[in-house]
């Protein structure tokens, strides 16, 4: 799961690099892809908590996380602390974007069905057999 995570995290940093050459960026494809692969790296950082989690109740948790998220900007702590740093900044975003709320769930739904899907290929382990 860390390795899925430092994937996304890869990736969402890339595009940025490779779009504007720079990891500060603003534009839309850079935000939004962001946005869906920061509720992606929710997900499987739950998996790394707590492995044996279901598909389901991880998706919610993780969506739960990234809306409190962006509601927590629009206290204005977190521009303030963006400010300070590129790190704060690419945490916890800077202000509030009704948007991103709707991207969150493009970066976790198909992590649920693939979930699910692996779930559902791999044997449960039944005590009476031998």
């Amino acid at each position: 799961m860390l390795a899925a995570m430092a994937g996304f995290l890869a990736v969402a940093l890339a595009i940025r690099a490779i779009r504007v050459g720079a990891l500060d960026s603003t534009g839309v494809l850079e935000q939004y892809s962001g946005t869906a692969l920061y509720g992606s790296m929710c997900y499987v950082g739950l998996l790394a908590v707590w492995p044996r989690l279901r598909p389901l109740p991880t998706g919610v948790i993780a969506l739960t996380w990234c809306w409190a998220m962006e509601l927590f900007q629009l206290t204005g702590v977190p521009a303030e602390l963006s400010d300070r740093s590129l790190l704060s900044r690419l945490v916890l975003g800077i202000q509030f974007d009704l948007i991103d709320v709707l991207w969150y769930p493009v970066g976790i739904a198909p992590l649920i069905a693939l979930h699910h899907a692996l779930r559902c290929r791999t044997p449960a382990s039944n005590p009476t057999s031998s």
